[in-house]
């Protein structure tokens, strides 16, 4: 049993796909220590994967349809949160997309609708679920999203992704500013790399890992679990005076320059 520090916390996770997803590793980290969960799924094709997995934390673990691009999936996905806790106090979003044909060119041929929906999906939706969770966050809380060194650095083919995530991690700094006064920290995980069957189909990703394994001060990227305690840390006291910040889990690749 992990040290209880998220008892009596209660979370919403968005973004659980299978139980490779980061959204699950960082979920069962904050389960372990406590914490009652509440997911949503995106599409009736992912629901019965989602069902599945969730159903370890009990069978009543409260699980709701949400498209994070459509408003009145939210309010109805909080007003569900609602009717079953009367305070909310963790957040994680780990909700990306982009068109496929948008990561396989150049940046520059990207199209207009695959940068609206790339940034909608990506980065506005992190504001959105904000807005809604705010006033569920009666005593403070911590919101946790998920980006990539892409934001920060040109990764090749990961094009609009990149500038998407550039842009979640300037709406974390500008939430924090303004949920700062409730009490609401809001904070990104850049996690490196991560070995999953899924990632293993990526055009490049081993040799990706490869680079990291030569570059990386630690020699290697990150797990699931590592990224798992990075956002339990996030949601404790532990983090309690950390907002706004973009935190590095890739065994230190982000500090070297060559």
């Amino acid at each position: 049993m992990a040290d209880q520090i998220l008892a009596g916390k209660t979370g919403v996770v968005f973004g659980v796909a299978n139980k490779r997803s980061i959204a699950w590793a960082i979920a069962k980290a904050w389960a372990a220590a406590g914490a009652k969960l509440i997911f949503n799924y995106q599409g009736e094709r992912l629901k019965e994967n989602v069902e599945e997995l969730v159903s370890e934390f009990g069978p009543e673990t409260p699980l709701w349809p949400c498209d994070v691009s459509k408003d009145e999936e939210i309010a109805d996905f909080f007003a569900n949160v609602k009717s079953v806790t009367s305070k909310l106090d963790l957040l994680l979003h780990s909700v990306a997309f982009a068109p496929k044909e948008a990561l396989e060119g150049d940046f520059v041929s990207t199209t207009r609708e695959a940068f609206r929906t790339a940034h909608d999906i990506s980065a506005y939706s992190l504001v959105a679920l904000a807005r809604a969770a705010t006033p569920v966050m009666t005593d403070g809380g911590s919101i946790v999203a998920m980006t990539y060194y892409g934001a920060e650095k040109v990764v090749p083919h990961y094009n609009v992704m990149g500038v998407a995530k550039a842009s979640l991690e300037a709406s974390t700094r500008y939430l924090a500013y303004d949920l700062g006064s409730k009490k609401i920290r809001v904070n990104c995980i850049s996690a490196g790399p991560v070995n999953t069957l899924a990632a293993r189909g990526i055009s490049g990703f081993s040799s990706m890992m490869k680079h990291y394994q030569e570059r990386a001060p630690l020699g290697r990227s990150c797990d699931p679990a590592e990224i798992g305690q990075t956002g339990l840390f996030l949601a404790s006291d532990g983090g309690a005076a950390i907002t706004g910040q973009t935190i590095y889990v890739d065994g230190g690749y982000q500090i070297m320059g060559m």
